[in-house]
């Protein structure tokens, strides 16, 4: 499989680190893009707002109408989401978006789940995007460490103590599992699932899964009219 993993920040060293982290991940083919133009490192509404535009643009360049290259799915690299709906529209291929694919990853695990993530500001953007997925404070909660996601990024061994130690707090709360939400946090979740009593997930790795089922389901309706249901999941599975 072929993904295009799409940056919504503009900093390089993420898109490089957040690429890394995916090959170790899984198998597929990872081709890294950093939006052209944008934040450094998203943390307000307004650079969100820039954001959106920026991954349709590259998304516009990358993938076109056509699919000129052949990606199987598009991963937007960034917790908060930017442009996803739109460019769901736009394109012929799966667009995942990390938060998207990992809190309802979370919810198959438990009824409630603790969002981290870095730096205060992103607590109510956070907060909002969920409660336009129809989830609240009753089913998600989310808390922040004070260093910002390229702070983490920069330091993340440094970072696993606060995150662990807030994972604890929102365990004593009530979840029953912790969303780790944010570019730079990506992979940390092996070094604070040691300690915490509850499972810790990897947005980056749910929207990786997710962008394997969309596209299975889509190989699986491309063949299911001509060979029938059973046998395309057979073939499916097979491959």
């Amino acid at each position: 499989m072929k993904l295009l993993l799409l940056n919504g920040n503009t900093d390089p060293a993420i898109t490089e680190r957040m690429a890394q982290g995916a090959r170790l991940m899984c198998e597929h083919e990872i081709v890294p893009m950093t939006a052209r133009f944008g934040a450094r490192y998203i943390a307000s509404r307004a650079a969100s707002a820039v954001a959106a535009h920026a991954v349709l643009d590259s998304l516009a360049s990358e993938i076109g109408r056509d699919n000129p290259k052949g990606y199987d799915a598009a991963i937007i690299g960034c917790f908060g989401d930017p442009g996803l709906e739109a460019a769901r529209e736009c394109f012929p291929i799966p667009i995942l978006g990390m938060a998207d694919a990992a809190i309802f990853a979370a919810l198959r695990i438990a009824p409630r789940v603790g969002v981290l993530t870095g730096g205060a500001a992103w607590v109510p953007m956070l907060e909002e995007f969920f409660l336009l997925r129809g989830l609240g404070p009753d089913k998600v909660r989310v808390a922040a460490i004070p260093p910002t996601g390229d702070m983490i990024a920069r330091e993340p061994a440094k970072a696993a103590g606060l995150l662990a130690e807030t994972a604890r707090g929102e365990v004593a709360r009530g979840a029953g599992v912790i969303l780790l939400g944010g570019a730079g946090l990506v992979g940390l979740d092996a070094l604070v699932a040691p300690q915490v009593t509850v499972p810790v997930l990897d947005g980056l790795r749910c929207a990786i899964e997710a962008a394997e089922t969309a596209t299975a389901a889509r190989q699986l309706s491309s063949i299911a009219p001509s060979v029938g249901l059973s046998e395309a999941l057979a073939a499916t599975l097979a491959g």
